[in-house]
């Protein structure tokens, strides 16, 4: 009998306390809007991040990522939980087709939005592929060794440029590093709730440190609030149109793999944490993402992708309920429609804004490493260390190939080497393997 698109949701009747909640199970409205503002919040880390360091709308961001996050409940039918946030993936390749200098509104932006429709359509593309055909051949592309090391790259690529923008000023150099503390205290010293916001509250922390220092005690630059008491508390954000520029989608668009490494590695996590394999809809969450991404670049947000915090969340709560990420989309929108409160984010100093890079970029790269370390990447093969360490360096140190005189950029240069890199010296590997799966019987 052929499966409803949309899974059959039941009011939850356990206990909360003792009970883990099903994705198809949905609790109380007031316990569901609870839960919806703290998947929010624990995005906003990211979501608010992203934008900025590519100078990019955050409140059109957040606004899109809610809209996202609720078209992604819709296309999946409710059997995955996430939420769409703004994507560290991007940052390094737009940065690189724009020339952002890293203050205030980015004047290319249009070029970069172009790309980023392209790489969201391409991505949908996939997603119906592995509708069709499974996720198999996806998995046999992106092993864990490959995947580990794309995304290590995104966070080593970034690094020069974020301490970069604070150079040369001791009073900002110091600040960052604070800031970096501040985060870092948070995810040590404290736990729960607290330690899942850690982005959101260190950020609010070393804010006010700052504040402190520079408007009242004359030691840095201060922050201005004039822009803050002159925004609406509601109203549309600016939207901004996409520009197609070759150059830029071939630059942009193999980003679409890193994303797709990311997700493979949530759906795993995802599946361990409920017992329940979800593995059968990953094509529809590829789909989403993708169609998410394009309509989010379209308008002049960020790409969007699935985020670990939201699972972090879902691990610390136990409830898994997708109904809930539709209410923290609402709660997006809501906040994306103030002017006033994009404003009051606007106002976040460079210095700020490198320490969280700092923590940011760095756990990226962890979580690549944790990739490796969970999947037990066998690294005395002389096939994977070829693999990972060549995929690693041209990403950090920003090789980039020309092809008929386009440049592709440290980034995308890399994530082709590792996907091709593996397909060459790790082919024997890959054949025994299938043999193996060939001639032993699955067990049931």
């Amino acid at each position: 009998m052929k499966e409803n698109w949309f899974s059959k949701f039941t009011p939850f009747q356990g206990d909360i306390e003792k009970t883990p909640v099903a994705m198809n199970e949905y609790l109380p409205a007031g316990q569901s809007i609870v839960l919806g503002l703290q998947h929010t919040f624990a995005m906003f880390g990211a979501t608010v991040l992203a934008p900025l360091l590519m100078g990019f709308d955050p409140s059109l961001t957040i606004l899109l990522s809610g809209i996202g996050t609720i078209l992604f409940f819709l296309i999946t039918g409710g059997r995955v939980p996430s939420y769409l946030g703004g994507s560290f993936a991007f940052i390094g390749a737009v940065i690189a087709v724009t020339g952002y200098t890293g203050s205030g509104l980015n004047p290319n932006i249009g070029i970069a939005l172009g790309a980023i429709v392209v790489c969201g359509i391409f991505y949908a593309l996939m997603g119906l592929l592995v509708m069709k055909t499974g996720s198999q051949w996806m998995e046999n592309l992106l092993p864990p060794v490959v995947a580990g090391a794309i995304i290590m790259i995104v966070g080593l690529n970034l690094a020069p440029g974020a301490i970069k923008a604070v150079s040369g000023n001791e009073f900002d150099t110091w600040m960052a590093l604070l800031t970096a503390m501040c985060i870092g205290g948070v995810a040590v010293f404290t736990s729960g709730m607290l330690r899942r916001l850690l982005l959101l509250v260190g950020l609010i922390v070393s804010y006010l440190v700052y504040f402190v220092l520079a408007n009242m005690m004359g030691m840095g630059k201060p922050i201005d609030f004039s822009s803050v008491s002159n925004a609406a508390w509601f109203g549309l954000p600016t939207l901004y149109q996409p520009e197609f520029q070759m150059n830029a989608i071939l630059l942009i668009l193999p980003i679409a793999f890193i994303l797709i490494a990311e997700n493979l590695a949530h759906f795993k996590v995802v599946s361990e944490m409920t017992g329940k394999n979800i593995t059968p809809y990953m094509g529809r969450a590829f789909l989403a993402d993708g169609v998410c991404t394009s309509m989010s670049g379209a308008v002049g947000g960020t790409g969007l992708t699935t985020y670990a915090e939201n699972i972090g969340v879902m691990a610390a709560t136990r409830i898994y309920s997708t109904v809930v990420f539709v209410i923290a989309g609402i709660v997006a929108i809501i906040l994306g429609l103030s002017p006033k409160f994009g404003a009051l984010i606007s106002t976040l100093p460079v210095a700020i804004l490198t320490g969280t890079s700092m923590i940011v970029f760095g756990l990226i790269v962890i979580a690549g490493a944790k990739i490796w370390i969970e999947n037990k990447v066998d690294f005395t093969q002389n096939g994977n260390i070829i693999v990972a360490s060549v995929t690693v360096i041209m990403g950090a140190g920003n090789y980039s190939i020309m092809v008929g005189g386009l440049d592709l950029g440290g980034i995308t240069t890399a994530t082709f080497a590792g996907i091709i890199l593996n397909l060459i010296f790790n082919r024997a590997k890959q054949k025994q393997n299938q043999i193996v799966a060939d001639v032993v019987p699955e067990k049931t």
